[in-house]
């Protein structure tokens, strides 16, 4: 009882440091900056200081039964007193549901719980600095894990000792629980909401739900959000998606090759372990047993047929499936956050898995801006909130997470409506905050950047060692030239790589940061430097004239930031088949000038359109949005390449239809290629 009272007095005494944090006090400071000012330190104080309750109570393994009987296992942890008793008083619920078993989840989240030594290794990982080495991409992520990242990933003990009751579920056919892992699709969508229905209603909860998570446990959010169920009252998803085909399965036709094995075999590998504990005290579930033996290896039999079978029509019915834009898998992987009503934080990052969907999920998001934030780091998949809690950086992710459950789950006046609510780091330059970004209706002068068309021209610029060194010219240009390259694997080092490993492979800076290497074997179009500080700000897309010589071609593109030493920054990059270029117009967007920012391709075999030998075909390349600096001296530069393996590999079919043969940009002024860029500034080209 001393104990429980110690800590009761404790908590009262840092709420006192920071009274407008209480629901009823006077009202919180407006959050200034990326920091978030005065009110980005109270929340940083609410999160780190001493919380309401000393202990948390794990009750392990507890069964929910779906609709259809489906067995899924969660873990629910309430605060505790002194004694470790749970708490009587019904408490907000925070739901997080994961296929990569939440035994991975409760073996990280006890590693930073250990007395003494999780401070120290989090500290440890904070402090390390390797900036200006060939490996500073290894301090990117370790700053990641000391800052907030792995309480997001698996269970933030602060939260729950301030009065919060978390649940991690593994989703069906996953970790302990039964059935048949479902990847995203209707069921395991309905299982999400049943999921959240079941939390509301046990006693423990007071019926108020949030939901957290990274990656996949960020897409489900997105889902689960659209759907509205009741208790439903905020979400935290960081790097989700919402338009998984475009996003990471194959983005403009090309199969994610790094990533998807990877995850495939992460998730199969996982899923296979089994509840020791169970087995020990003879309570063994039997039927999880025979559902793993039924499906040991979710689609990648699936995978070994794309690319071991020639032709489409003999395709696996399942992967033509998942190629045919109007089948019920696609439909189940294509959200809508313009249905989504409750507040949500996005946090994404401009190299991440899903860099294309996380502004656009921002924008279509009907609510008034602070009641939807946006959070874009200069990040990979794996290192989300790298920079942190020092002035003129955002707070780290679980400070954020906890105000904005604080403020949407409590009713806690804190301010974090008033931050942002567009916190963007610039590439090659720092922090800022606006009021939007990257949003087709957008069309203040301060809101938005002016796209303008950038020419591609065969005038050598003299600035890259690559197969052509073209240059790119502000206003068109009559030049005639036919440029060829041809597949190489140059894209082994490439930012690309790094983006489709998830960010492990950013740790080789020549590769993930500089793509002199890559374009070696790619043409390159530079412009002439910047007079001023420039902005590229927006959606980007490029258009090529090209010409195959067989059936179909796979096209690379990246925008660059070049600097005067010659280093090649990647901005952003897309990739289309040439068979797949239909563009889905409806879906699509455009500039004030009539082109393209955002030329949705079906990515379907019913618009597949072989190209014909020798012909020229217009190609029209959608780029995820990005936020960059062109500082004086620098230069804007598009690299083309016929290849991007590792990152994307054409299936089997498709890459015979490219016969791996050299490709060509046709530069002809009847039908000019050019790069369709947003730029706030006067760069004087």
């Amino acid at each position: 009882m001393k104990h429980a009272l110690r800590f009761t007095v404790a908590a009262v005494a840092a709420a006192m440091l920071v009274p407008f944090l209480t629901s009823g006090a006077s009202a919180a400071p407006v959050p200034t900056g990326p920091d978030g000012g005065a009110a980005g330190a109270a929340w940083q104080a609410t999160q780190d200081g001493p919380q309401e309750y000393p202990n948390i109570h794990i009750e392990w393994d507890v069964p929910i039964t779906m609709s259809d009987g489906t067995v899924l296992k969660g873990n629910v942890y309430r605060p505790a007193d002194a004694a470790s008793r749970p708490i009587d008083t019904p408490t907000p619920t925070v739901v997080n549901l994961t296929p990569y078993t939440k035994l991975v989840s409760n073996l990280a989240d006890h590693a930073q719980s250990i007395p003494g030594l999780s401070d120290a290794l989090l500290g440890l990982f904070r402090e390390i600095d390797m900036s200006g080495t060939p490996l500073s991409g290894v301090t990117d992520l370790t700053k990641a894990f000391g800052g907030g990242e792995l309480r997001n990933f698996t269970v933030d003990r602060q939260l729950i000792k301030s009065g919060y009751s978390q649940v991690v579920v593994d989703v069906r056919g996953t970790g302990f629980s039964q059935g048949t892992w479902d990847m995203l699709r209707q069921r395991e969508q309905q299982d999400t909401v049943e999921v959240i229905d079941w939390a509301a209603r046990q006693p423990w909860s007071n019926g108020r739900i949030g939901m957290n998570g990274i990656s996949y446990s960020g897409i489900n959010q997105v889902q689960a959000a659209q759907q509205n169920p009741p208790a439903l009252k905020a979400i935290f998803p960081v790097v989700p998606g919402s338009d998984l085909m475009n996003d990471v399965l194959a983005p403009g036709g090309g199969f994610g090759f790094n990533f998807i094995p990877l995850w495939l075999t992460a998730i199969n590998g996982l899923k296979l372990v089994p509840d020791l504990a169970s087995v020990l005290n003879g309570q063994f579930d039997t039927k999880w047993l025979a559902d793993r033996v039924r499906d040991p290896l979710t689609f990648m039999d699936v995978l070994l047929n794309v690319y071991t079978t020639a032709r489409v029509e003999d395709l696996d019915p399942r992967a033509k499936e998942l190629l045919t834009g109007s089948s019920r898998p696609r439909d189940g992987w294509l959200s809508d956050p313009s249905k989504i009503q409750v507040p949500t934080f996005v946090t994404g990052g401009w190299h991440d898995l899903f860099t294309y969907s996380e502004s656009k999920i921002y924008n279509e998001i009907p609510l008034p801006a602070g009641q939807k934030q946006l959070l874009m780091g200069n990040t990979y998949h794996v290192n989300s909130g790298n920079e942190y809690a020092k002035p003129g950086l955002p707070p780290r992710l679980d400070v954020l997470q906890r105000a904005w459950f604080d403020k949407w789950l409590k009713g806690i006046d804190n301010g974090i409506d008033g931050y942002g609510p567009v916190t963007l780091r610039q590439q090659g330059g720092g922090w800022i905050t606006t009021g939007s970004f990257a949003d087709p209706t957008a069309t203040s002068d301060a809101q938005s950047a002016t796209h303008q068309r950038m020419y591609l021209s065969a005038n050598p610029s003299g600035t890259a060692n690559s197969v052509y060194d073209g240059s790119l010219t502000a206003a068109a240009n009559g030049d005639t030239a036919r440029l060829s390259i041809a597949p190489g694997l140059t894209s082994l080092c490439s930012n690309d790589a790094a983006q489709g490993s998830a960010g492990i492979l950013s740790i080789i800076d020549g590769c993930a940061k500089d793509s002199r290497i890559q374009e070696t074997n790619g043409l390159t179009f530079t412009s002439a430097p910047v007079a001023e500080p420039t902005s590229v700000s927006g959606r980007i897309a490029v258009r090529l004239n090209t010409v195959q010589d067989v059936a179909d071609g796979y096209w690379v593109v990246t925008v660059n930031d070049v600097a005067p030493d010659g280093q090649s920054t990647v901005l952003s990059s897309g990739q289309i088949m040439a068979s797949l270029r239909e563009i889905d117009e409806a879906n699509s967007s455009k500039s004030a000038n009539g082109d393209y920012t955002d030329p949705r391709p079906f990515t379907s075999l019913e618009h597949r359109r072989p190209t014909v030998p020798g012909e020229a075909t217009t190609l029209d390349i959608t780029m995820p949005a990005t936020e960059a600096l062109l500082k004086p001296g620098h230069r804007l530069r598009v690299d083309v390449y016929a290849g991007n393996f590792p990152k994307g590999l054409p299936i089997l079919p498709m890459l015979l239809d490219t016969g791996l043969k050299a490709q060509h940009v046709q530069l002809d002024p009847d039908r000019p290629s050019f790069v369709n860029v947003p730029v706030r500034g006067n760069p004087g080209w």
